[in-house]
């Protein structure tokens, strides 16, 4: 396992609609948790990079229903 952080800077922000199908995805093997920064408007995703790709990860938050406007480097 390679563990890993994906942080994205999103727009709207999340309803309990999309809050619910984000606990969802906490389901999907190699996602290992979400937390999301309303101060700085990102979410942080951790996730196993031997399984997901950046892009996956921001694909699932996408369909979950988060405005995922960008992916930040992390330094």
């Amino acid at each position: 396992m390679t563990y890993l952080d994906a942080v994205f800077r999103y727009g709207a922000v999340p309803g309990e609609t999309e809050l619910r199908a984000i606990d969802g995805m906490r389901e999907v093997y190699g996602i290992r948790g979400v937390k999301f920064n309303e101060a700085d408007r990102t979410v942080r995703v951790g996730y196993d990079g031997s399984r997901l790709k950046v892009e996956a990860v921001a694909r699932l938050l996408r369909q979950a229903g988060v405005d995922v406007r960008e992916h930040l480097a992390l330094a």
